[in-house]
């Protein structure tokens, strides 16, 4: 079992928190203020063996929002595998809807509703699935367009599925962003991330207590500090070419900024403060399938305008004007810490 699959999981071990009906307020925070993210409900992979989920193409329905990041990193690994066209995508709005629970609302779509599905929000899905289900309804969460249910909402996973089951249905020449060699690598960086990182903004941003922000806040920093050595003398997180941790990565860099630094009081340094990280978040971000799946405008609304997991918090009425996005397109010249030419490890 991998390491991240594991009982050290960050969903194994963060799993009481979150279970409140989707009625109410989410209790995602611990008895000493510190967030505790709440566990994924479906979780059925994607495979052939007995008991996974099928692989066919047009069967299923990616449903996210612009906003989240771990909608985003699937949404990245789907566009550069080139499985747009084998798994459709809804998108809900990245306003939280003003109801009496935390939820999604699919209000950009006409007649405020999912095209295909019918629905107006996530949690009908969840509930036709699981009448019991407690908890948030999250993005992303893969629905089976037969069955008209959930089938897979884990986001730590979701995109070593896309990877590897799903690996059938990839373009000619596809990245291998999972190569089998490096997943051990892989899964233990990505864990570490996970932690101090990608769940660690929102540790800072939810705490209830000073000492519990405090503490995510340090580690926080102290990671990015260290990968900001890490990437003085390689180009992508583990050398040459992409991988499925730097997706895991980026799609915090890019929110931070924006969003983060201030909504989640993330403020000791912006990510274009430091030298390299800014440039490695830019080399990603100017790849197909990185940049072209930002959506700058949704994550400011929804980090500063949003409910987030509160449905009692006052709505915001200021949206902050900046930051100025233009350096995103500026040089990033870190191609000179290549020993290959191209970002990719293609598939022969």
């Amino acid at each position: 079992m991998e390491k991240e699959q594991s009982a050290s999981c960050p969903f194994e071990q963060e799993t009481e928190a979150g279970k409140r009906s989707i009625e109410g307020k989410p209790a995602e925070v611990d008895n000493d203020g510190s967030f505790k993210r709440q566990t994924n409900r479906f979780t059925t992979p994607f495979g052939e063996a007995e008991g996974e989920l099928p692989v066919e193409g047009g069967r299923y329905r990616l449903l996210w929002s612009a906003a989240c990041p771990w909608a985003h990193r699937a949404v990245i690994v789907r566009s550069v595998l080139g499985l747009d066209g084998v798994i459709s995508l809804g998108t809900v709005s990245p306003l939280r809807p003003r109801i009496d629970r935390v939820d999604w609302e699919f209000s950009l779509d006409d007649d405020g509703a999912d095209p295909v599905l019918g629905i107006r929000y996530l949690s009908e899905i969840y509930r036709k699935t699981d009448p019991d289900y407690t908890g948030r309804p999250t993005v992303p969460v893969m629905v089976d367009l037969h069955t008209q249910e959930a089938v897979n909402n884990d986001y730590f996973r979701l995109t070593h599925y896309l990877e590897t089951a799903w690996a059938s249905f990839h373009k000619d020449k596809a990245p291998n962003l999972y190569p089998a060699y490096l997943r051990e690598q892989i899964n233990s960086l990505s864990d570490e991330i996970f932690h101090d990182i990608n769940n660690g903004v929102y540790k800072c941003g939810f705490a209830a207590s000073q000492e519990a922000y405090e503490l995510a806040y340090d580690k926080l920093f102290a990671k990015l500090d260290e990968l900001e050595y890490r990437l003085s003398g390689q180009r992508f997180l583990l050398g040459d070419f992409i991988t499925d941790v730097d997706v895991r990565l980026f799609t915090t860099l890019v929110r931070f900024d924006a969003a983060y630094y201030t909504s989640f009081l993330t403020n000791r340094n912006l990510i274009r403060e430091f030298p390299n990280l800014w440039a490695y978040a830019r080399d990603l971000f100017q790849t197909p399938g990185f940049g072209d799946t930002t959506d700058f405008d949704a994550i400011k609304r929804h980090y500063h305008l949003s409910i987030t997991i509160n449905p009692d918090k006052s709505e915001a009425k200021i949206l902050p004007k900046g930051p100025d996005l233009s350096g995103w397109d500026l040089p990033h010249e870190r191609e000179h810490l290549s020993s290959r030419e191209g970002k990719f490890l293609v598939k022969e």
